[in-house]
């Protein structure tokens, strides 16, 4: 039985089933200040120093930025995050990326394979579409961050 693809929180990213597809994140811009949001806000622009009087509107962010920071994480995270409490334990890393554009940081998982030893403050990243979790019917979607020297190695080859 084939998995339907859905994502961990519709409207968040891009869908990247598409061939050649541009996977982005999507925040929202303030028409009336300019402010970027991500997660993405419907309501009201929470800039406090805006004019008011604006729309949110959709806006794709940068596919690019340079870690913040990083970690790993060693626990087993709670919910939404789906885990086995009888199936071994792996760390993941979570990384920090500020998006210049937008200045601002935005946190998400490293791609599989990338560990705290593959990155360094200031590094340049790219966000990638990725899994979060299967079930019987799901295959939920969410985003990862890559280190773009390790995408260009693997176009290299």
């Amino acid at each position: 039985m084939a998995r339907t693809r859905r994502p961990v929180v519709a409207g968040w990213f891009t869908d990247d089933s598409g061939e050649g597809g541009d996977f982005r994140l999507l925040g929202t811009r303030c028409t009336a200040c300019s402010s970027v949001f991500f997660p993405r806000e419907d309501s009201w622009c929470r800039n406090p120093g805006c004019p008011g009087g604006g729309e949110l509107v959709e806006t794709p962010l940068s596919r690019r930025g340079r870690v913040w920071s990083y970690t790993d994480g060693r626990y087993r995270p709670p919910a939404p995050y789906v885990s086995d409490p009888d199936a071994p334990w792996d760390p993941y890393t979570l990384v920090a990326v500020e998006l210049e554009a937008e200045a601002m940081v935005v946190l998400g998982q490293a791609a599989p394979g990338v560990r705290t030893a593959d990155l360094a403050v200031g590094m340049e990243v790219e966000v990638v579409p990725g899994v979060l979790n299967e079930d019987g019917a799901h295959t939920w979607t969410t985003w990862h961050w890559k280190p773009v020297h390790a995408h260009m190695a693997e176009d290299r080859s």
